[in-house]
């Protein structure tokens, strides 16, 4: 009976283990946790170093090992992919970086210059990051602003603009932009600006400096005077390409066709090509035209006049030697002329052999002319060129 009671027993035995409760679960997951401790070998040492490395650390990995078991009664499994790696996120400001020079590559591929409003503005010029160079042009173009010089200062930053969008160096490093004043009235609060039109250059790092502006009173807006600025602030040098203008050619032709028409009627009489004053007033012309710096005006392109935008007064005279308006050159050729006709009428007063009385009247007509208006031609010197000591009847 012994020998045949003891295989029953080890068979209930069996079953008691094999059969038991379910709270029984934690103390069989510890023990298998124990168990895998004391005999991993070489795995659980390979596991170990992994956990203790550089790589894992550094790198953020997330290992998990799950544990699964369908009922108690059945044995415990390890699934073969059991680990699971998470990459860590990348860098938040490098992906806005990428994000915003992406965003203003493709408004650059669309035009040169893009208009911003404060949010634009905010978002891409002030915000950081930033690694590239920003030419901001402050302007007030809306009819209602009549505001001239902004329109003639807008066609050289398009000039400008283009020559850099078009050219072999065009890169992501420098960008034209636009803020209108009645589309974002709240970065020129922001500012504290109060005229326009205004350049600024915003740099990569830092806030603009004092140079960063330019200086339109002094310098003019001309697309050459704006790259060679923008040269010596950013060290991108842009090559001016202006678009082909055809009026001086047409209008030579004009003239070269109306003084050809004039001598093929005129070919049996051409005494009038030796008349000395039709040769001295078309030379007479010639001169009040260069030296009232029209020339200057064909090369650097100026505003005709310039109107403030506090009180609406309108300057005629630039108040720099370095520059001048076109209604400027216009008086001062008015004013040379009318030195000259004084200067033609007291010499016929004292060459000519007619009444005395006439030759006085034009004597002092001509006189009269020389002093005012040389006058007048010196107290403009003196406006431009402070500090000059002489003036004569006017200050």
């Amino acid at each position: 009976m012994g020998a045949r009671g003891a295989p029953s027993r080890r068979r209930q035995a069996g079953r008691r283990l094999r059969y038991l409760p379910t709270g029984s679960f934690p103390f069989l997951l510890l023990l298998l946790l124990l168990c895998i401790q004391l005999g991993g070998g070489q795995k659980k040492k390979e596991t170990s170093s992994l956990m203790r490395s550089d790589a894992f650390v550094k790198g953020g990995s997330l290992y998990m090992l799950s544990l699964a078991c369908c009922h108690a009664s059945r044995p415990f499994a390890v699934p073969s992919s059991s680990v699971m790696i998470v990459r860590p996120p990348q860098p938040r400001g490098t992906n806005l970086l990428a994000e915003k020079v992406e965003q203003l590559m493709e408004w650059s591929s669309r035009r040169s210059i893009f208009r911003m409003n404060g949010d634009k503005f905010r978002k891409f010029i002030k915000a950081p990051p930033r690694n590239y160079s920003m030419i901001v042009m402050f302007t007030a173009l809306q009819p209602q602003r009549q505001c001239s010089v902004c329109r003639q200062a807008n066609e050289e930053y398009q000039i400008l603009a283009n020559s850099w969008r078009y050219s072999s160096a065009f890169c992501n490093k420098l960008f034209f932009s636009m803020v209108d004043y009645d589309e974002g009235t709240d970065v020129f609060q922001q500012l504290n600006m109060n005229s326009a039109p205004t350049f600024m250059h915003f740099p990569p790092k830092g806030r603009p400096k004092r140079a960063d502006t330019f200086d339109l009173q002094r310098i003019g807006f001309a697309a050459e005077q704006l790259a060679k600025w923008i040269a010596d602030r950013t060290d991108v040098h842009i090559r001016v390409f202006r678009p082909p203008n055809y009026s001086g050619t047409i209008a030579l032709a004009l003239l070269v066709s109306l003084v050809g028409g004039l001598l093929y009627l005129r070919r049996n009489n051409l005494e009038f090509i030796y008349n000395k004053t039709g040769w001295a007033m078309v030379s007479l012309c010639i001169v009040f035209a260069m030296t009232s710096g029209q020339m200057w005006n064909h090369i650097r392109g100026p505003p005709y006049a310039h109107k403030n935008p506090h009180n609406g007064q309108v300057s005629y005279i630039h108040g720099s030697s370095q520059a001048q308006f076109v209604a400027e050159s216009h008086i001062i050729l008015v004013l040379n002329a009318a030195i000259t006709m004084g200067m033609v009428l007291l010499n016929e007063a004292a060459t000519s052999k007619g009444d005395v009385g006439k030759r006085r009247i034009i004597c002092l007509v001509g006189l009269g002319l020389v002093v005012f208006f040389f006058s007048f031609l010196l107290s403009i010197f003196r406006s431009k060129y402070h500090g000059y000591p002489y003036s004569f009847l006017i200050k």
